[in-house]
């Protein structure tokens, strides 16, 4: 199995969830703290209050990592590139750091190959720096392969944490140089409450979230945990700092339940 270049950044901060003052201000203290990596989509309808914060950190762009996703609704010929255009403006930036396909379209209504092709297209427009595709099973991902190349897709970003560990999509984009990166890392912060975790925080002085975050980077994935308080945002941070041993890794690997808690009605694919 290749192991997958680090494509992504290892750690990032979402804004699923998050809008108006609240996500200015999880994104303001953010980048206060040190976070460099900014995860958005068109369809959380924050990229506004997103650029305003970013704009307003005075950080210069190539020291920022900024990821949005297009819509489903933006798929069909022509309209994907004028809608990346838009988060562009939205995000007061020239470009994206990376673009993802946020999900796939509903019942095939718009074939892999044509939004691929024209998300390639916009990323040799230098409209994006690297592409790349969320919430696609090995099907899809085999789709998206064959449409542009699995050089051309930087990560699939899914569902992944101690009790979804989503192994065979994991296998499957690893042994073709695809990074995953993990949303709902903490399960909606269900596994910070599991005794396993608590058990290895308490061990290295550390909190549940920051152990289920170390977990993920150890192997090898990116995460983007969100959070809309202070103490959270710079505590997640750490989280990079933790090691876990392969005792502890073996332990989380036993968490998994197959508890999926993302799958919306009429747009999820059939899950691998």
């Amino acid at each position: 199995m290749s192991t997958p270049t680090q494509n992504v950044p290892a750690f990032g901060l979402g804004t699923f969830r998050l809008q108006g003052n609240v996500v200015i201000d999880s994104v303001s203290t953010g980048l206060e703290l040190g976070y460099r990596v900014i995860d958005t989509a068109q369809i959380y309808e924050n990229e506004a209050e997103v650029g305003q914060a970013i704009a307003n950190s005075g950080i210069p762009r190539d020291e920022l990592f900024i990821t949005s996703k297009i819509w489903i609704a933006n798929f069909d010929e022509g309209q994907l590139i004028p809608s990346l255009k838009e988060s562009l403006r939205k995000l007061k930036t020239d470009y994206l750091d990376l673009t993802l396909i946020h999900w796939p379209s509903p019942e095939d209504q718009v074939p892999v190959a044509q939004f691929m092709g024209q998300l390639l297209e916009a990323k040799r427009l230098g409209l994006t720096r690297q592409i790349g595709i969320s919430n696609f099973t090995i099907d899809l991902m085999k789709q998206a392969i064959a449409a542009v190349g699995a050089d051309n897709i930087a990560t699939n970003q899914v569902e992944l944490h101690p009790y979804l560990q989503n192994r065979k999509v994991a296998e499957f984009a690893s042994a073709h140089g695809i990074q995953i990166t993990s949303y709902m890392t903490l399960a909606y912060g269900e596994v910070l409450k599991d005794p396993v975790i608590q058990q290895i925080a308490d061990h290295h002085q550390a909190t549940p979230a920051q152990v289920a975050l170390a977990w993920a980077m150890q192997l090898g994935y990116a995460v983007i945990p969100s959070s809309t308080k202070r103490a959270n945002l710079d505590s997640n941070l750490k989280a990079v700092q933790l090691t876990l041993s392969p005792a502890e890794m073996e332990q989380i690997a036993t968490l998994e339940r197959g508890h999926r808690l993302t799958s919306p009605k009429g747009i999820a694919p059939k899950w691998d």
